[in-house]
């Protein structure tokens, strides 16, 4: 697994790159109208682009090759370690000064960059993180997940691929089109974080204790994506969320279940009740006192969409009521994300003592996280039956986020996506995911505009086996990033 080298114009291939890729583009990206710099900017720079990603292939799977999974317990820290070196030396060859791997406080590191432009000129924060989720089950995997592979379908299968390596990626190709196209127009800070999948808030703890440090005029979060490929997407609102351990004891071991079973408190089948709890028959999500029938305003999810989206088997009905936009964006949700219990293979015919699961909350927009922490952790202790022990611990948390869509960077946005996506208008969507740093950065910098974009469409199955990107969807995104810093600093420079 190599690092940048000094010279940016001379990217080696890594092992992770010896798939040789076919990809030859979409015919014209960013040939339309509509850019606040002109058509002939558009093709400029989209040909620029187009001409950077072979480069990009190369750089994303040299980063895709790092195990960075920001649990120790599963992966060696030395991964994201490594992950987080070659994201600073790519800065580095890119011209960034000040560059820094921090030290979060929650032992992990997120690295920091800025790249200087004209006097005067406004500032943009552009953001990705480095971690990745779990690969799960490596043999369910088509191709090695920390290896970028090219698929027959002409995407770019790795874990991270999409989320959120890609996301980094397509920021350096942004800045080098933008750059090679007339200059720098604006400042720029980079910061990509090293733990947002473990939802353990350390680029938020140190952004609140160095305000400075990632002050902006506007704020590009590269860690959203289209609603589907080809259709130009920003993402108005978030769910925030929590994780919630929770255990359960009812014995001072293990017992024989012939022997005691009938009458023995089984801890596993208290958990399970007390997990069956969290939702109704038809599948809603409930929680004493949560709020749970909000109502999404913006554009519809259509129920069949959803289905092959989320590839829901032939006869398996949906979870829940209502609108599938409203329970994707404007409710709460829970999931059961693991249970510790015996294996089938090797199991004793045993009445359990005690029992474990990690919960999942998603907390809509309009209710606070903390809130919803207390009615969780009380909902979950008040159902635990035949008065079994439960303890909880609360491993991480995020609040929901929506941003204000009428901004003058949205406005410059609309544009650029425009123009990259060949005429097409700019879709307004929820997601049903949390990025907790958005609520930290929008309490610090409340002046500042807030952007969600990226390259998670459906189709990328992100968190799942089987992650891929689709190098179309970066190309756009990138051709339309580098149209956003021209056209946000001729709209500043015209205000």
């Amino acid at each position: 697994m190599q690092h940048p080298p000094s010279d940016p114009t001379a990217m080696p291939h890594s092992s992770a790159s010896s798939t040789s890729s076919a990809y030859s583009g979409p015919a014209a990206p960013g040939s339309g109208s509509g850019s606040g710099s002109g058509a002939g900017a558009g093709q400029g720079v989209a040909a620029t682009v187009a001409s950077l990603m072979p480069r990009a292939r190369t750089e994303l799977a040299e980063l895709v090759a790092f195990r960075s999974v920001a649990d120790p317990e599963q992966f060696p820290r030395s991964e994201c370690e490594g992950a987080a070196d070659w994201v600073a030396e790519a800065l580095r060859a890119e011209g960034f000064q000040d560059v820094a791997a921090l030290e979060t406080p929650d032992g992990t590191r997120s690295v920091y960059g800025f790249l200087p432009g004209p006097a005067g000129a406004p500032t943009v924060l552009l953001y990705a993180h480095y971690d990745v989720q779990p690969p799960l089950d490596e043999a369910a995997w088509h191709t090695p997940p920390f290896e970028l592979t090219d698929g027959d379908d002409g995407r770019w299968y790795g874990r991270g691929a999409a989320d959120c390596k890609g996301g980094f990626i397509m920021h350096l190709l942004a800045l080098r089109a933008v750059r090679e196209n007339g200059g720098l127009p604006v400042s720029v800070k980079m910061v990509v974080e090293g733990s947002e999948e473990q939802g353990t808030g350390g680029l938020e703890q140190y952004a609140r204790q160095h305000p400075e440090l990632l002050a902006a005029d506007t704020i590009v979060i590269g860690d959203a994506g289209n609603f589907r490929c080809g259709l130009p997407t920003v993402t108005a609102s978030l769910r925030g969320m929590t994780l919630l351990r929770v255990q359960v004891d009812t014995l001072e071991g293990n017992l024989h279940s012939g022997l005691f079973g009938g009458a023995a408190p089984d801890a596993l089948a208290a958990l399970l009740r007390t997990l069956d709890s969290l939702r109704d028959a038809e599948g809603n999500t409930v929680v004493d006192g949560l709020a749970a029938d909000s109502r999404w305003e913006g554009m519809a999810y259509p129920e069949e969409d959803f289905r092959r989206d989320a590839k829901v088997l032939d006869g398996v009905g949906l979870s829940g009521g209502g609108a599938v936009a409203d329970r994707l964006w404007a409710r709460p949700a829970v999931t059961v994300l693991g249970i510790d219990c015996p294996p089938v293979v090797g199991a004793t015919p045993s009445v359990h003592a005690s029992a474990r699961a990690l919960v999942s909350l998603r907390i809509p927009p309009g209710t606070d996280v903390e809130k919803a922490i207390e009615l969780l952790v009380a909902h979950v202790e008040s159902h635990v039956p035949w008065q079994a022990r439960v303890s909880t611990e609360v491993v991480g948390k995020g609040q929901p986020f929506t941003a204000d869509t009428s901004s003058p960077a949205y406005t410059a946005m609309a544009a650029a996506l425009s123009t990259a996506y060949d005429g097409q208008e700019m879709q307004v969507a929820g997601m049903g995911g949390s990025i907790p740093l958005c609520n930290a950065l929008d309490a610090l910098y409340p002046d500042a505009e807030i952007l969600l974009i990226g390259l998670s469409e459906p189709e990328a199955q992100i968190h799942a086996v089987n992650e891929s990107v689709d190098p179309r969807e970066l190309e756009r995104m990138a051709v339309a990033e580098a149209l956003f810093l021209r056209g946000y600093a001729e709209q500043a420079a015209g205000a």
